[in-house]
């Protein structure tokens, strides 16, 4: 893969204002002279004042380790503490407030109030009495990492896997869910998600197939909708594409309908496109109007190619059974990830699964009924996730596409009612392999409660650089005119599970 030098990114001093742009300023008098000098000089300018910026090229910054990107999201706020992180202490002082066992300090923690913004202040307390594990956990693999029995086929490829046990994010309801995509809290509105900035910054590997596909139900508007797999001023064509994994119908919102020939959709598509590219003509700004065009021409050929990528019949039964299509609990996350790996070995560049959403927080939201639950949630997607992370090594394509799964937060340590865990955005676990991560390696850690993450804290924006960085990304050269991120929107890598 050819390697590029990165575009030249000016500063806000380089920039020079077009003849509009001046007289628009004239227009306002003095006041719009200083406001367009004040703009300038903070890096917010306007599209056309960004003379010497070009949009990325398709070319990684630097050498890749990866290609593609599996990343599987359970809805909700799975429970850290019964899956990627068991908390013996909880079964020891089972009963006690958090208060009268030894660990009482985590109520002065600074991390309890420094990074919370609560989107309802006072919504979601701290849970004074400690509640047990709801399963039981040991060590799996050559590593000896210890999860939960509901992850044992997890647990059969772990020494394949690393697990970051100390995420942590700052809201606490589940606006967390659209945070974790965007890195920005719900309260400050979207941007665009990790799959949309590396669609942006990379170019296609097949052209007849979207590089940022969406399955499983997106969450819910309550919690960010659309906006979780979206791309905000980045613009819509870098937006994910839903697809279903039916191969009879693949692309409800985009096939012709039984009634139509293909030759005279052909006709169709070519009148379209003469049209559009007229407008084009006429208006050459319109992002909107690109984006459609591009959409057309896409869909034309996914079409085509879509079908073919979602039949899992060509598969084998052995590869079929290792994904749990034989299973009913299991098949259809299983055709998920399976068709994601087919997707990935074509080309595409993001593959998004969502799982557990139900049109409101999501099913892992364990409020009550955390053990039945986590326990049938865990029985659809560990036989599934495992049979993934093993196909694609014994293809060779691990060594190029990361798996991630990961949650909004985490559940608390304290109980909720007789049988679950509110939400915890203190500190959470999330799961990363493939293209350059280590396996059977943990990284970071929690309190002995789970509390607090307190050894290697990383925010939701550490998980994105990471990726980023194994797809030869980097986040501040594909900053763009006009729109000022924060320090904490690129994040850090966390070089310490690379290899």
């Amino acid at each position: 893969m050819p390697i590029h030098p990165a575009p030249h990114r000016p500063t806000a001093g380089q920039f020079r204002p077009n003849r509009r742009t001046f007289l628009a300023d004239v227009g306002m008098g003095f006041t719009g002279l200083v406001l367009g000098k004040m703009l300038a000089d903070d890096g917010v300018v306007r599209g056309n004042d960004a003379a010497g910026w070009v949009p990325p090229d398709g070319n990684p910054h630097f050498e890749p380790r990866a290609k593609s990107v599996i990343w599987i999201f359970l809805v909700g706020g799975m429970s850290h503490m019964e899956s990627f992180d068991p908390k013996p202490a909880l079964n020891e002082h089972s009963g006690k407030t958090i208060a009268e066992s030894p660990y009482k300090s985590v109520l002065d923690s600074p991390y309890l109030k420094k990074n919370l913004r609560e989107f309802v202040a006072g919504n979601h307390k701290v849970y004074p009495t400690i509640y047990p594990l709801q399963v039981g956990y040991k060590k799996y693999g050559q590593s000896g990492i210890e999860i939960s029995d509901w992850w044992s086929n997890l647990g059969s490829c772990i020494d394949d896997v690393a697990i970051v046990r100390s995420m942590w994010t700052t809201d606490n309801d589940h606006g967390a869910q659209l945070q974790f995509h965007t890195g920005r809290h719900a309260l400050e509105g979207q941007f665009p998600t990790i799959g949309s900035w590396i669609h942006y910054g990379l170019g296609t590997l097949n052209a007849n197939l979207p590089q940022f596909v969406v399955m499983g139900t997106p969450i819910a508007d309550c919690c960010g909708g659309v906006g979780a797999h979206g791309a905000n001023y980045l613009g819509p064509e870098h937006a994910g594409v839903q697809l279903s994994t039916d191969p009879s119908n693949p692309l409800p919102f985009a096939g012709p309908g039984t009634d139509v020939y293909r030759e005279e959709q052909r006709e169709e598509f070519a009148l379209l496109n003469r049209l559009n590219r007229m407008s084009e003509v006429e208006y050459p700004d319109d992002r909107s109007l690109a984006a459609r065009i591009k959409a057309y021409e896409l869909a034309y050929h996914m079409q085509v190619a879509v079908p073919n990528v979602v039949d899992c019949a060509v598969e084998t039964a052995a590869v079929q059974k290792l994904y749990g299509l034989d299973n009913k609990t299991t098949e259809t996350f299983g055709r998920q990830c399976l068709v994601a790996r087919r997707l990935v070995e074509q080309g595409t560049r993001f593959v998004q699964i969502f799982h557990g959403s139900n049109g409101g927080a999501g099913a892992w939201d364990a409020h009550g009924g955390l053990k039945a639950g986590h326990s049938a949630l865990c029985s659809q997607v560990d036989l599934p996730i495992a049979g993934l992370i093993k196909d694609l090594k014994q293809r060779g394509l691990l060594e190029e596409t990361i798996v991630v799964i990961g949650t909004e937060f985490g559940r608390t340590p304290g109980a909720q009612g007789a049988d679950g865990r509110d939400h915890h955005p203190y500190g959470f676990s999330i799961a990363l392999a493939g293209a350059g991560i280590k396996g059977g390696v943990v990284h970071g850690s929690t309190d002995e409660l789970g509390f607090h993450a307190v050894e290697n804290r990383h925010y939701v924006t550490d998980l994105h650089a990471t990726v980023l960085k194994q797809l030869g990304l980097d986040a501040r050269r594909l900053e763009i005119p006009g729109r000022k991120r924060l320090d904490i929107d690129f994040g850090k890598p966390i070089t310490e599970i690379l290899a």
